[in-house]
């Protein structure tokens, strides 16, 4: 068990994914200068009670993300912006509230990759969900480009990823993220996959044929 400062956001940080910061708060300026000083990452954990920003410490949930800065902007007044890279899960144990941050006291708590021939399995089934999903959103936006290029060939790896792209309100993504196994968290991202392709070609074809029944109706 170790100490981390916290960051509580409207936000849900996966291990690999980067997660980019304006930080303009008084404490959490002091936690990220602190962070810098000593090398030390700190912990993301989605909002479960209160505010974001200009509040009291807010309500975290118990499972979050450690993040290791990459990059900083210093900016005027000592705001900054940051790049993390997120790094690990942890559990919360206990917070502190003796600074003027939020610190936990929290565990490791890393996916135990039990049955690496299963998740190889499961990898296989889940890629093709991503790709036809971004593959959908590109032709939901045309403005847009959701191409990724090459996704990673390790399941959990993957897994992380498709469930940081995937559009799904934050409280579901906190569900991915406390997955107990990383088969399980394999096949709950698959099912949120065929969910999501089913409801976007849902509203592509809803909106093509609204389209094609307001050209049939226009004056010329």
């Amino acid at each position: 068990m170790y100490e981390l400062p916290l960051f509580p956001l409207n936000t849900v940080l996966f291990p690999g994914m980067p997660i980019n910061l304006h930080i303009f708060e008084p404490r959490y300026k002091l936690m990220i200068q602190q962070c810098l000083q000593t090398g030390q990452p700190f912990g993301v954990v989605l909002i479960k009670q209160g505010v974001e920003a200009l509040g009291p410490a807010a309500e975290p949930y118990t499972v979050g993300c450690s993040a290791q800065i990459t990059q900083v902007e210093r900016l005027e007044d000592g705001r900054m912006n940051i790049v993390a890279i997120g790094v690990e899960r942890f559990q919360i144990q206990t917070l502190e509230y003796d600074k003027p941050y939020l610190v936990g006291r929290v565990e490791n708590f890393p996916l135990p990759r039990h049955e690496p021939q299963s998740m190889t399995i499961a990898g296989t089934r889940l890629r093709p969900w991503v790709e036809r999903y971004l593959q959908t959103l590109s032709e939901a936006s045309e403005e847009m480009n959701f191409d990724m290029g090459r996704l990673p060939d390790d399941p959990l790896a993957l897994a992380y990823l498709a469930a940081a792209v995937v559009q799904i309100p934050m409280d579901q993504k906190q569900t991915l993220l406390a997955s107990d196994r990383a088969l399980d968290l394999l096949s709950k991202v698959r099912d949120v996959y065929q969910r999501e392709v089913a409801l976007l070609r849902t509203i592509i074809e809803h909106d093509r044929l609204h389209e094609g029944e307001q050209g049939l109706f226009s004056v010329n």
